[in-house]
């Protein structure tokens, strides 16, 4: 089997972290599919056949730093490949996700293997192509933990009693809540808000609900501006098959043009916290799973920002 045909090109190579390395076995991940290379034989699966992806840690795992990912075909009857003693395990697992699950999904060999190698301690240089990278590496480590994280037991959402919304999840009547964001929100939101809005008398209660609050009977997300506003045409939201606001946290939280970047710090390091200490919800923190800020109901962008 020659690998990489001459219009491939080569994503991502690599060799187990055994003894079994010695008799010549080898993984090659292109632009149109995933091979393991023996001696002996050669076997694939193209990108769009990639089912589902297992990643285990055997205790020697742990102990390498290493993982073991089985990929499934979607084509019956195709055996899986088993990638064994690979390491960044999780991060190459949300790429094969990620470059299967959209076919308009198109990396080059440099985004791969930066966004293979990165590491949190990274982004905080001052380099703008770190940023990028970073960026990109959120978005693969934010796939893994929502497309495979979550394919075991998940953990049950905590309601808090003194959220001023829906104590231990159920919704207060109508006069309590606008009593709420008459008292409390619209004072903070005139102060935080009117920064970036051209004064406190520019923010009203449509500046976060939308022109048509009314007609939606007030549900959220209603906000229409975003820092990103390609990200339909990136196919996560196809992809997501019905994300809900938690998901499109995980996904979305770090990425902005930059030319709006500015914009979109505040609105994560100033705003967002803010209005969750109002709501007494934990901020989405973009460090954890994404399933440690659903169970918490963390308070993200995306609970007030549309995708579309």
């Amino acid at each position: 089997m020659n690998v990489p045909l001459p219009w491939e090109r080569v994503l991502w190579s690599g060799r187990p972290r055994r003894p079994r390395a010695l008799t010549g076995e080898r993984y090659v991940l292109t632009d149109f599919r995933l091979v393991r290379i023996t001696r002996t034989s050669a076997i694939e699966i193209v990108l769009s056949d990639v089912g589902e992806i297992r990643r285990n840690q055997t205790p020697l795992d742990r102990l390498l730093g290493t993982s073991t990912l089985v990929v499934h075909s979607r084509v019956k009857d195709v055996a899986p490949i088993v990638l064994v003693g690979v390491a960044r395990g999780a991060a190459l697992a949300a790429l094969l996700e990620l470059l299967s699950g959209d076919p308009r999904v198109s990396i080059d060999s440099r985004d791969a293997n930066a966004a293979l190698r990165w590491e949190p301690q990274a982004s905080a240089v001052d380099n703008p192509y770190s940023q990028v990278v970073g960026a990109f590496a959120v978005v693969l480590i934010a796939m893994f933990a929502v497309v495979i994280g979550l394919h075991g037991n998940t953990r049950p959402v905590t309601y808090s009693g003194d959220d001023p919304i829906a104590p231990y999840g159920v919704k207060r009547d109508r006069a309590d809540i606008v009593r709420f964001m008459e008292s409390e929100v619209m004072p903070w939101a005139r102060v935080t808000l009117g920064r970036i809005k051209g004064g406190p008398d520019r923010v009203t209660c449509e500046t976060c609900h939308g022109a048509d609050a009314v007609q939606r009977d007030w549900r959220m997300p209603s906000v229409a501006a975003l820092p990103q506003p390609d990200v339909r045409e990136r196919g996560w939201e196809i992809y997501g098959g019905g994300m809900d606001a938690q998901m499109r946290n995980a996904i979305y939280g770090y990425l902005a043009e930059s030319v709006k970047q500015t914009k979109a710090t505040y609105m994560r390091e100033v705003v967002m916290p803010g209005m969750a200490r109002l709501l007494h919800r934990p901020a989405y923190d973009f460090t954890q799973p994404y399933d440690y800020n659903r169970s918490r109901r963390a308070l993200g962008c995306y609970h007030c920002h549309n995708v579309s």
